[in-house]
């Protein structure tokens, strides 16, 4: 799957500002050492993982050594929790050696959403903590850091299921419609099935019925589902239960009342 020029442009903007800080910080004890980060490539791995890898050209032109190289990414939510975390380590960096380092980190996106539900509905920041370390001359250590933060989509933002409308469809039944709506602010688009499922005032099952939803990343979606009902089991209030099932999430509604 492709992820938008805008999130690579973010990841890119992100590694640049830290490389920047961190060259400052050790402007003397790394003066001879080149740094060049490529471009990052993000994309979803066969099982669903957010794969960043991100290529960083060392030349060392310096007279020594470098050993104990290691770049760290810690991701982490508005609260502090730590969602994603990876290290790259090179034991050797030789003088006028030129290395390239694949630094990968991956963000678990499905086991991400379902455990935090806000993931599915709000917007959010996540913030990315990057450390670099090393030492010269198998003596001198030399460590930068820096914190940067990097919005987060949410797929179902505003969700939203309308009243039920109600149209004759012959002397016994009748076609409910129950609109649904929301915002996929994610990096990814959002396909799946949508069941709904109402419920008479005395908690009776009197119809279900699916929708084929699809939503492209950062778009709105404005949809129905539609059900046939009898008239006879029908009461003027109940409640509805939704199930919406995708290669990313799946999301339930379980009380929402109508009437």
């Amino acid at each position: 799957m492709n992820i938008p020029i805008k999130i690579i442009g973010i990841a890119t903007t992100v590694f640049w500002i830290f490389l920047i800080l961190f060259s400052v910080s050790a402007a003397y004890s790394v003066k001879d050492l080149q740094f060049d980060f490529g471009e990052p490539q993000t994309s979803m791995t066969s099982d669903r993982l957010l794969l960043f890898s991100l290529p960083i050209n060392i030349h060392n032109r310096g007279y020594y050594n470098i050993d104990w190289f290691n770049v760290t990414t810690r991701i982490s939510d508005e609260s502090g929790t730590t969602i994603a975390h990876a290290s790259t380590f090179t034991p050797a960096i030789r003088k006028n050696e030129r290395v390239t380092i694949f630094h990968n980190v991956t963000l678990n996106v499905t086991d991400l959403m379902q455990r935090i539900k806000s993931f599915l509905l709000n917007d959010t920041q996540l913030t990315i903590m990057e450390s670099i370390g090393m030492r010269l001359a198998e003596l001198i250590p030399v460590q930068g850091s820096g914190n940067f933060s990097m919005p987060w989509g949410a797929p179902l933002y505003n969700f939203r299921v309308d009243m039920p409308e109600y149209i004759p469809l012959n002397l016994t039944h009748v076609t409910v419609t129950i609109p649904i709506s929301f915002e996929n602010h994610a990096f990814f688009d959002v396909a799946g099935q949508l069941q709904i499922r109402m419920f008479s005032s005395s908690d009776l099952l009197v119809g279900s019925g699916e929708a084929t939803v699809e939503a492209l990343q950062h778009s709105s979606y404005d949809g129905a589902v539609q059900l046939v009902v009898n008239v006879l089991s029908l009461t003027p209030s109940g409640h509805l239960e939704v199930d919406f099932q995708t290669p990313y999430f799946s999301y339930q509604m379980e009380d929402i009342q109508y009437g």
